[in-house]
């Protein structure tokens, strides 16, 4: 019986993460009329998925053995109870963020829901410590390296092209700004998976492969099913983007999430998208500051939602 709610649970969660996360790699190939949404949610759910399949292949160093985050020792991090009540108030946090049409940090609310079954579980003894490096620094860094970079580079791009009367073939750029795309969702997809993996890991009939193949259906159902007004807030509603800003916007969104999945650095892969939007959006000055502010809310809000709902559930399963 727990094993069977552990794994809904994490499906739920996996389609949340789905519905939330998959569409942010491509958001400025809608954004700049490059593609329709039909076609650009397409592009993201093959190429997170084939993300998720080529994972299959590292998996035994990919999927490492759900800890608690250093929050919580190990022996209670791998109680049933605890692992339902993390998945659950992740994927509620997250759906309710999508449903409102706010892209949010699936990590954080993962992060939340930790502290939270912790606080329940432990009292005052969770390290809270963690959520400085957890939380705190990626939603302050990443927008702050994601910005001025996007700007700059859109910036650079508008000053040479005409000083050097540099003529760009549009469906080059196009094809380059396609695979930009499509490189961010593949990487959400190699590490994101089997990240999610980890939780479903304790049921014994449940191999690495298959659970990362399932999941990875998940995620991509909720993609296809939940992602409009994802889409609408950070494709429309931030600032208007022509396929300039776009591919500038995604060519510093995929270097840095490379480079934060392959160090582990503490940046998160949504805060820099959006922040990379906002960036090139801030230049031709027609950033909605009323949207920002939600977002901004959004994110801070994320991990106190996730808390509270993952130290009530997990209190009420103990009972």
């Amino acid at each position: 019986m727990w094993e069977v709610s552990i794994f809904i649970a994490t499906l739920f969660l996996a389609y949340a993460k789905g519905s939330n996360d998959n569409f942010k790699g491509v958001a400025t190939l809608f954004g700049s009329r490059i593609t329709s949404y039909q076609t650009a949610i397409l592009w993201a759910t093959f190429t997170t998925f084939a993300g998720a399949l080529t994972s299959i292949l590292f998996a035994d160093s990919l999927v490492q053995r759900f800890s608690g985050q250093g929050i919580v020792r190990d022996a209670i991090a791998q109680g049933d109870n605890f692992h339902i009540a993390v998945a659950i108030a992740t994927g509620v946090t997250v759906m309710i963020a999508t449903n409102l049409g706010l892209p949010v940090s699936t990590t954080h609310s993962l992060i939340g829901a930790i502290f939270g079954a912790s606080l329940v579980a432990i009292g005052l003894e969770a390290n809270s410590t963690i959520l400085l490096n957890s939380f705190v620094l990626p939603l302050f860094i990443s927008p702050l390296i994601a910005i001025p970079l996007s700007a700059g580079i859109y910036s650079l791009t508008e000053y040479i092209q005409p000083k050097l009367s540099i003529t760009v073939n549009p469906k080059i750029v196009d094809n380059i700004h396609y695979i930009s795309a499509g490189l961010i969702c593949f990487i959400q997809g190699f590490y994101d998976t089997p990240r999610l993996v980890s939780l479903v890991i304790i049921i014994e009939y449940f191999s690495r492969q298959g659970a990362i193949i399932t999941i990875a259906m998940a995620m991509g159902l909720g993609g296809l099913i939940s992602s409009q007004r994802i889409a609408e807030t950070i494709s429309l509603k931030i600032t208007p983007i022509n396929p300039t800003q776009g591919l500038s916007a995604n060519i510093i969104t995929s270097i840095l999430v490379i480079i934060a999945n392959f160090f582990a650095l503490p940046i998160s892969a949504t805060h820099v998208a959006v922040g990379s939007i906002l960036g090139a959006g801030i230049i031709t000055e027609k950033v909605n500051k009323f949207v920002v502010f939600k977002i901004l809310i959004a994110w801070i809000l994320t991990l106190p939602t996730a808390t509270i709902i993952s130290g009530v559930i997990y209190r009420l399963l103990q009972r």
